[in-house]
């Protein structure tokens, strides 16, 4: 079924997500500090038991390519501190944990990396590069995209959006693209879509360049209003892919702006092209499941992780190309090989069982936020994302106590408000938000954000005065 999507005023979407030249785009997206994977999440597993040459493979009846059924996504990558003066930048990109990530992929037959200029403050595209330089040209994949979301008039010519895709070319060390996407079609609806892509001839250029062979398959991703995305299938182009957003509670369920993936799914399979899946976690709100859920789960698949329901769910259509994860600890990775290596597609009795999760999931007041920090940075130095995400860690987890009179009050309370405390620090916490609402538009999901940092810091009172829910 199709959900109605909320119309997005552009110009103020645009001046959020925007505000970089567009040769250079530096928008912060995601990038994680190295350190221990999300409590609850696998564990490391012995080397001896990740499957080797077991990894399931998808062909592209475009190009031939035979592509690994895991991808390799490069927004949110290992992070240390920064050395040096430079105040204003803390942390950089963990090179060497990001190399050894990258090896341990291509040994267990991950063949597929996708990345974009905006990424990781505008570092991933050269981290990417010198990861994957060190290996044959023809062992990997690379994605990356046209992120031309400026919108000052001098950052959407021609000129600009080819400097941007020639600096794609010298950061990852290629001299051919395997997948380029138009990055982010439809959150700016049709005249934005026509503003970056059309008016100025800049399809028409990267169409050259597929036929020049530089750009191997050209694609797009999509977020925002359904009208763009029926566009581009009803375009006289025959697009070699294209990448939505797909899990099992979006199928039928999707919120914000986001359009049902079964939608998105029938259609593309109905135009023959392939799909690229992303967030099959959906901001990894997929891989933590509450008691009840998880016990489901485990009576089908005692071993299984809640995250490879995901990506097996994910990967089951036959029409998806590959399913792209942000894999930035070695757990999560091993984690994401067995489950494809190789893939078990969700049986009717697991659907079955993942129906009910979902209905549970709809039915806990959780954030639809999925940590893609497109809202970062906060002019008041909100960390969103983090409020957000323990917020929903703790509705998943039975920690947020719906009276004062429930048994559970008492632990529950301290659990919320003291993992609150360690997870986002005071002056980044919801009761500093000022309902400014320069994040709104820059949300991917259609999040009231205000509204939710409003809800949320009532429940925090409320549960440090000791008082009712």
């Amino acid at each position: 079924m199709e959900n109605d999507n909320k119309k997005i005023e552009r110009r103020k979407f645009l001046k959020v997500l925007g505000g970089v030249a567009a040769g250079s785009a530096v928008l912060p997206l995601a990038c994680t500090t190295t350190k221990r994977g999300p409590e609850g999440g696998p564990g490391i597993v012995s080397d001896a038991l990740v499957p080797k040459g077991k990894m399931s493979y998808r062909t592209n009846h475009c190009t031939g390519d035979k592509v690994s059924l895991l991808g390799f996504g490069c927004m949110r990558l290992p992070m240390k501190p920064k050395k040096g003066k430079d105040k204003d930048e803390k942390e950089e990109i963990d090179q060497e944990a990001y190399n050894e990530l990258v090896d341990y992929a291509i040994e267990h037959g991950v063949n597929y990396f996708d990345t974009a200029p905006i990424y990781c403050k505008g570092l991933s595209e050269r981290s990417t590069g010198i990861a994957l330089s060190r290996h044959p040209r023809e062992k990997y994949f690379v994605a990356t995209k046209l992120s031309t979301f400026d919108p000052t008039p001098s950052n959407r010519t021609l000129e600009a959006s080819i400097a941007m895709y020639h600096n794609s070319l010298k950061e990852l060390q290629v001299d051919y693209i395997d997948y380029y996407l138009l990055h982010g079609i439809g959150l700016g609806g049709m005249k934005d879509f026509n503003e970056r892509f059309i008016d100025k001839g800049v399809l028409d250029f990267l169409l050259e360049e597929r036929k020049a062979g530089r750009i191997r398959n050209l694609g797009w991703s999509y977020h925002g209003e359904k009208e763009v995305f029926d566009h581009m299938l009803k375009m006289d182009i025959a697009w070699d892919f294209a990448q939505i957003q797909l899990n099992y509670v979006d199928w039928q369920h999707a919120s914000g702006w986001n359009t049902n993936a079964e939608y998105l799914y029938t259609e593309l399979l109905k135009h023959n092209v392939p799909a690229v899946v992303m967030e099959p976690l959906l901001g990894g709100r997929l891989a933590k499941m509450n008691q009840h859920s998880a016990a489901q789960m485990k009576q089908l698949q005692p071993q299984a992780s809640m995250a490879s329901w995901a990506f097996r769910f994910a990967g089951s259509p036959d029409n998806v190309l590959t399913v792209l994860s942000g894999m930035t600890y070695k757990e999560h990775l091993q984690d994401n090989i067995i489950a494809y290596s190789p893939l078990h597609p969700v049986s009717e009795q697991e659907k079955a069982v993942l129906d009910e999760v979902t209905k549970v999931l709809l039915r806990y007041p959780t954030v639809a936020c999925t940590e893609c920090k497109y809202c970062m940075p906060c002019p008041y130095g909100i960390d969103i994302p983090g409020v957000f995400a323990h917020y929903n860690r703790c509705v998943n987890e039975g920690n947020v106590p719906k009276s004062i009179q429930d048994e559970s009050y008492v632990n529950a309370r301290r659990a919320y408000l003291v993992g609150y405390d360690r997870s986002v620090p005071k002056l980044r916490q919801a009761n500093h938000c000022i309902s400014c609402g320069k994040c709104i538009p820059a949300c991917p999901q259609g999040i009231d954000i205000p509204k939710e940092m409003t809800r949320i810091d009532q429940f925090v009172e409320k549960l440090k005065q000791g008082t009712n829910i």
